[in-house]
């Protein structure tokens, strides 16, 4: 049947609304953010926070119990070795205690002088028997004496060296009971003090009894330390730490200065410790100790740092941005971009860094895919990049 005029201009007006509507209805893209599967270099970091502590710290105690002055000095001066860092003045002795201390020293001068006559009766004792020694070894050589008697004549030798020898260490005794006992006497005389000394040059990294007052001995005054010889503690999970060894390059940032500092891993501590995180989860956390590549003389003792143990690295890698991947049914999963529409594709992750992840298999260079996807984006459907580099 041949269709009017009329009939052919109603029907073309009904496709064209047809259309209009079917466009109209239509679901617009849903805009997404995109990134180009690339190779380049992928480096994958460990990150923990730490602070930086002096290598040799040395703490310096009180050696007796007494009257401790007050520490002149101050946190961050120079002390050289074997200098005065504090006085101490020991309590004053009773007339009885006083009167026993002054027996002990006499008892023990005369006991280092009966030492010292022992030692030096043995030592002509030896002479002479060494002298014996040497005649009859000529004299058992040429058959004039037997071996009984050149065997006890060298009997008589060694058993007067260790005899010798025992006496030496028994004067070198006394000498010390004469310096003890002494020491305690004079502590007893008007105004006398101990010094405590410097066992090394350094700096003064806490004063720790700075007043004058009464302390026992073993009270910890000062602690000494060179503050620019300085190391690096870094805890991190027990987990990640057995994927640290010594030697393994070490980036440090947010110390405060204005680039980051390079170091390497020197120890693993064996044993981790029990910490509880800021959301009040137990864990095991294990120290990394860290020496730098140049010493930085800004960093000082018990400053915070935060730094990234680089644990691998690895050129022309083949990957995707770590904010693109999604757990699948059975694996990672991403979308892909392909003429408009957004598909799903499983892909094969080996090592992954902080933004960045290797892909091993699923995707090649040059493909698009979306990151940070929305729980709206769905297989087959219709989006629009917004970026794509």
């Amino acid at each position: 049947m041949k269709l009017s005029t009329t009939q052919k201009i109603v029907a073309g007006v009904t496709v064209v609304v047809i259309a209009i509507l079917f466009i109209l209805m239509m679901p617009a893209p849903l805009p997404v953010d995109t990134e180009i599967v690339r190779r380049g270099v992928l480096t994958v970091r460990l990150e923990g926070e730490g602070r930086s502590r002096v290598k040799e710290r040395f703490t310096i105690s009180s050696p007796v119990n007494g009257r401790l002055e007050r520490i002149l000095l101050d946190e961050g001066d120079s002390v050289t070795s074997n200098a005065v860092v504090a006085r101490i003045t020991p309590p004053s002795l009773n007339t009885r205690e006083y009167t026993r201390a002054e027996a002990a020293m006499r008892s023990s001068e005369a006991a280092l002088g009966a030492a010292g006559a022992r030692e030096r009766q043995v030592k002509v004792d030896l002479e002479q028997a060494r002298r014996k020694y040497d005649r009859y070894t000529v004299l058992f050589e040429q058959g004039a004496v037997s071996k009984e008697e050149y065997e006890e004549v060298k009997a008589t030798r060694d058993m007067l060296a260790k005899e010798y020898s025992a006496a030496t260490m028994t004067t070198r005794s006394s000498r010390f009971d004469v310096d003890a006992a002494r020491a305690v006497v004079d502590s007893a005389l008007e105004g006398s003090f101990f010094e405590v000394r410097s066992p090394r040059d350094g700096l003064v990294l806490k004063i720790l009894e700075k007043s004058e007052r009464i302390i026992a001995a073993g009270t910890p005054l000062v602690e000494i330390g060179d503050a620019h010889d300085i190391e690096l503690v870094i805890d991190v999970l027990s987990s990640d730490a057995v994927k640290v060894a010594p030697g393994m390059q070490v980036v440090i940032e947010e110390w405060g200065g204005g680039s980051a500092l390079q170091g390497r891993v020197r120890f693993i501590e064996p044993a981790a410790v029990t910490k509880i995180s800021s959301l009040g989860i137990e864990e095991k956390r294990v120290n990394i100790i860290i020496d730098l590549d140049e010493p930085e003389r800004r960093l000082g003792d018990n400053y915070r740092v935060q730094a990234d143990i680089v644990l691998w690295r690895g050129d022309n890698v083949l990957q995707v941005p770590v904010s693109s991947l999604f757990r699948g049914d059975e694996d990672w999963e991403v979308f892909t971009v392909r003429r408009g529409r957004a598909i799903v594709q499983p892909v094969t992750i080996g090592r992954r860094g902080a933004y960045e992840a290797e892909v091993i298999d699923g995707v090649r260079e040059g493909d698009l895919v979306v990151v940070h996807p929305t729980n709206d984006l769905e297989d087959g459907m219709r989006v629009k990049t917004l970026k794509g580099r």
